[in-house]
């Protein structure tokens, strides 16, 4: 098993993207921490299902927007734990609108939890992985982060800025060990995009080279590989997993 006797967090990880994370990481020898502070009952029943399967796992409520719950979670999963392996911030909002009608509210709250909370998690997480000389954490961009999109000031600025945090993390959290990247997911089929019009969705799958969208599984592989010790001598990377689907 790829992830034997490893100890990972993932936020946002009770649906969608970060749930089928959760568990392939289970299936592949990992004890898998849910975290989010949405959808208490489906966070518990994910990792009551990771339990039922013959993994270990935990469910945190923690906003991680909350610079006091992330610090306080993170001491509590060290100490029951031990160490702490690999840290996937998941856990994302949309709130989209274009630049002349948003409002403050649909900024602060898409940076808040998608740029803050990478900032939050990552930045207490790291002090411990420091000390235990090793770690992974993995950040998810968007190709909205790296190509913008109409509609999405918020979200593109926040995902432009974990590339820059992916980056800088990577020159100097390296040297201590620790390596940090980012998947930049393409449109995938989760809760998110079913908030997309159809018109547009059909759009992007005419537009992407492999003809459809993205599933909760292709990014969880990707990420299976990045904390892999396959992924040892990769630092720093932003992996696209997008079709081939480039914006114009």
């Amino acid at each position: 098993m790829k992830l034997e006797n490893k100890v990972a967090i993932i936020t946002g990880s009770s649906r969608g993207i970060g749930k089928e994370t959760a568990i392939l990481f289970a299936k592949e020898g990992a004890s898998v921490i849910i975290v989010n502070d949405k959808n208490v009952e489906e966070g518990k029943e994910t990792s009551n299902y990771i339990k039922e399967i013959g993994a270990e796992s935990s469910y945190f409520n923690c906003d991680v927007s909350n610079k006091e719950q992330v610090k306080e979670m993170i001491a509590d999963i060290s100490n029951n734990y031990g160490k702490i392996d690999i840290l996937i911030n998941n856990a994302g909002v949309i709130s989209d609108n274009f630049l002349v009608n948003m409002n403050d509210e649909d900024w602060d709250k898409v940076i808040n939890v998608n740029l803050k909370g990478v900032f939050n998690c990552s930045r207490f997480t790291a002090k411990y992985m420091i000390k235990q000389g090793s770690g992974v954490i993995l950040n998810t961009a968007s190709i909205v982060g790296i190509y913008g999109n109409i509609g999405q000031t918020n979200y593109a600025a926040s995902k432009f800025g974990v590339i820059g945090l992916t980056k800088t993390w990577a020159k100097e959290l390296g040297p201590k060990g620790i390596r940090v990247n980012a998947v930049a997911p393409g449109f995938t089929k989760t809760e998110m995009i079913s908030k997309i019009p159809k018109k547009i969705t059909e759009n992007v799958i005419k537009k992407t080279p492999l003809k459809r969208l993205g599933e909760p599984i292709d990014i969880a592989c990707a990420y299976l590989f990045l904390a892999s010790d396959e992924a040892s001598f990769i630092n720093g990377a932003v992996l696209s997993v997008d079709g081939g689907l480039v914006l114009g």
